[in-house]
């Protein structure tokens, strides 16, 4: 049996948000890091004037899994494993992924939730793939989601702009809520649907890229009570730029060696942050050891400037942004990839995409 993607489905909240509005919240970011982040609008569930809630994590993922469903033609009492991925979950327990199954009215399954960043759904796709082909499972649905935005609140509200430092601006700017989704059905056939993958951490003895601190049990609840915020994001801007082009290269080389293909195989690699600024001049300079990303001659693709950071939301709704607009055709080697500076861990997926296109126009 070989796992293929039988369709994909991806929801943002709200209206777009504009560098404008951001702007006039924490103030401008210096050109030459605007320009490196290269985000020019994100969607969140609070309002940024109140910092209230319009939408919960698990209401975009279950958004998510029904277009996908939808896209595949799947009821939702056909799925007998779900997977979902986020690193902002509603609540410690229960687990948001059923949240999900009780509002997608999915029965009797499998359910997994994994706590990760950017490289979570990649991980579960192939997770899904070993099930998929052990005959353990035959429809699965995998979702990542997620609301950072409640944790960026405290950074703006009731802050004048100018008092806002500039590396607190640049998670505000950075980072959108949302999730995508992705259903992967058994298939008898020795062609098609995902090849192999592979996953790894290169950070020990590193500290954390992106840290997300409070409400966990780090320290006494009634220190973390009396803290100035109850949730601090904290992001290493500069080991995150440093890092990340070699997270890639060592995602696709490990993928590419486990499928047993060679980087000019490679049609379309799907890789959030894949067309940054930054990343494209680590390329093309060779600031990092593995080099076989040089060697794809296929299109680099994704849709963070529209969308921003999403964390584990964004392997997969830049896989479905690309499928709407055609960029994945039948017959096409598509390398999804995806990576996160947590604790520096990198993940990626081989498919031979066999599911037919339905383009739309993405806003």
């Amino acid at each position: 049996m070989r796992a293929t993607v039988a369709g994909t489905g991806s929801y943002l909240p709200g209206e777009p948000i504009g560098n404008d509005l951001i702007d006039s919240l924490v103030g401008p970011l210096p050109q030459e890091v605007a320009e490196d982040i290269a985000i020019s609008s994100r969607h969140w569930i609070i309002d940024p004037a109140t910092g209230s809630h319009h939408e919960r994590n698990s209401e975009l993922a279950a958004a998510a899994g029904r277009a996908a469903l939808d896209d595949a033609g799947v009821d939702p009492a056909d799925v007998d494993l779900l997977v979902l991925a986020t690193a902002t979950p509603e609540y410690p327990l229960p687990p948001t992924v059923n949240l999900v199954q009780d509002q997608l009215g999915i029965g009797t399954c499998a359910t997994y939730e994994l706590r990760s960043g950017g490289a979570g759904t990649v991980q579960a796709l192939e997770l899904v793939r070993l099930l998929i082909e052990a005959g353990t499972h035959r429809t699965a649905l995998v979702i990542g989601s997620e609301t950072t935005s409640p944790a960026l609140a405290p950074i703006f509200l009731g802050v004048p702009s100018s008092k806002v430092r500039i590396r607190d601006r640049i998670p505000v700017y950075m980072f959108g809520d949302g999730a995508g989704a992705v259903v992967l059905r058994a298939e008898a056939g020795p062609a098609g649907g995902l090849v192999g993958g592979a996953t790894g951490a290169i950070g020990p003895g590193r500290a954390p890229g992106i840290q997300v601190i409070g409400g966990g049990t780090h320290a006494p609840v009634h220190e973390q009570a009396a803290a100035k915020r109850l949730v601090t994001l904290k992001v290493d801007v500069v080991a995150a730029g440093h890092f990340a082009p070699a997270l890639v290269a060592e995602a696709i080389g490990e993928t590419l060696a486990a499928s047993g293909a060679g980087a000019d195989e490679i049609d379309v690699c799907v890789v959030p942050e894949g067309t940054s600024g930054w990343m494209r001049e680590a390329m093309t300079e060779g600031a990092v050891e593995r080099d076989e990303w040089t060697k794809i001659t296929g299109e680099f693709v994704d849709s963070l400037s529209r969308r921003g950071a999403l964390g584990c939301a964004g392997p997969l709704v830049c896989l479905d942004d690309a499928a709407r607009a055609g960029q994945l055709r039948p017959g096409q080697r598509v390398l999804l990839v995806g990576i996160e500076s947590s604790k520096w861990v990198h993940a990626g997926v081989l498919i031979d995409w066999q599911h037919p296109t339905s383009t739309e126009d993405l806003t």
